[in-house]
């Protein structure tokens, strides 16, 4: 299954100086989703992420899974050297640009969003703690 252009990601130069940042650039890459890969992995996309973003790591088992998964070799996801993902053409890239632009755009929005309910949470608890304190001034 292909990305969508919500899960598009593109990083700089010096992705593959980690061992998520190889994860990542491989399954762009070979443009499998997160959804697909953890599916087929047989773990949560939470748990790829946190390997995507250096939080854990998988084990040796699971990274030579991916490896085949994604046509490189092990060796290339554990340390760099070795064979690693082609190199994509300018149109590809130019597309993984512009993908990961909509997609924080979206992050974006999203946020905004989630700032706007905690600012409405926040003036409400800020309301219902004055009434209370008056309401205990009023009663002494």
């Amino acid at each position: 299954m292909l990305k969508t252009e919500h899960e598009t990601t593109v990083f700089s130069d010096e992705s593959d100086d980690t061992l998520g940042g190889r994860i990542s650039m491989a399954r762009d890459a070979a443009g499998i989703s997160l959804e697909l890969l953890a599916g087929q992995l047989g773990v949560t996309q939470e748990t790829m992420l946190a390997w995507e973003s250096d939080r854990s790591e998988p084990k040796s088992t699971v990274l030579a899974a991916m490896a085949g998964l994604f046509g490189v070799s092990p060796a290339w996801l554990m340390t760099g050297t070795g064979d690693g993902p082609r190199e994509d053409s300018e149109e590809r890239a130019l597309e993984a640009v512009r993908n990961e632009l909509s997609r924080l755009r979206s992050a974006h929005q999203d946020i905004g969003r989630l700032i706007e309910t905690t600012t409405r949470q926040l003036e409400r608890l800020d309301h219902q703690i004055r009434l209370r304190n008056v309401s205990k001034d009023v009663a002494h």
